[in-house]
């Protein structure tokens, strides 16, 4: 399961969506972003999932890698269903026993919640599997930089992010080794209730914290020794640029907004 989580991994390639400018792509994400939380029909999320697969398509990820980051998110989404389906009231009463009572709204609302949790995670999943650590940083900086002039910290709010991102596959990888060491030793972390199991992960945390914090020590002196001292005068080898694939981009995302506002509205 720790290694099914692909947020913050990057693929490297060649195809249409990896040679996207970073900015446009970090932009792409959050109007897809806003797209989903427009959709009030199913009938949206069909052109929704059109688009998705056509990015996927494009961009050359195998769908493997787009499974394996939804499957950590499984028990979320059966949760998030259960509490929608039992919570939400409604004027259709479908089924009821006792004081439980099941309604049409519910179902739908539970149903919408799956939707927009999968898509919103394969969205995301996309953007870091197509663009490199140094171009998101690159991206993020640049789309900041307006707010630099009311105090805002753009490169370090981006140089954060970014090695906050970097490091999830790090931190999981490392994880990964430590229960199994720990197995090796007769830990048990997969038997038992799962107020046992959650108990049996808290020996988990304290090697984590001291490797996580021996490794944040060793970036801190390796940046340190190669004289980094903030974004002022910084150059760069790849200067992001904006050419026509970019513009070919934005037609394509513009028109699926404009479709999901019009049949919204």
């Amino acid at each position: 399961m720790i290694k099914d989580i692909t947020i913050g991994q990057y693929i490297p390639g060649e195809s249409f969506v990896h040679k996207l400018d970073a900015r446009v792509k970090i932009l792409f994400s959050l109007l897809f972003i806003i797209d989903l939380f427009l959709i009030k029909e199913f009938s949206g999320y069909i052109v929704i999932f059109i688009f998705t697969m056509m990015a996927i398509i494009v961009s050359k990820i195998q769908f493997r890698y787009i499974y394996k980051g939804l499957k950590p998110i499984f028990i979320l989404m059966i949760i998030t269903a259960l509490f929608n389906v039992f919570l939400t009231r409604g004027n259709v009463l479908l089924w009821q026993w006792g004081f439980i009572k099941i309604y049409k709204e519910g179902i739908v609302t539970a149903i919408f919640m799956i939707l927009r949790l999968t898509f919103l995670i394969i969205g995301t999943s996309l953007l870091t599997l197509t663009t490199s650590p140094i171009e998101l940083t690159d991206g993020i900086e640049k789309l900041l930089g307006p707010f630099k002039k009311i105090g805002v910290p753009a490169h370090e709010l981006a140089m954060m992010m970014t090695i906050a991102l970097r490091f999830i596959p790090t931190l999981m990888d490392e994880t990964d080794k430590i229960m199994k060491a720990q197995k090796a030793r007769g830990a048990d972390f997969e038997s038992g209730s799962i107020v046992n199991r959650a108990k049996s992960l808290i020996p988990l945390l304290v090697p984590l914290f001291i490797s996580s914090f021996r490794r944040a020590d060793e970036l801190a002196m390796a940046m340190e020794a190669r004289c980094y001292r903030g974004g002022e005068g910084r150059t760069r080898m790849k200067i992001l640029k904006v050419t026509s694939r970019d513009y070919v981009g934005m037609i394509v995302m513009s028109t699926l907004t404009i479709i999901v506002i019009y049949m919204r509205f």
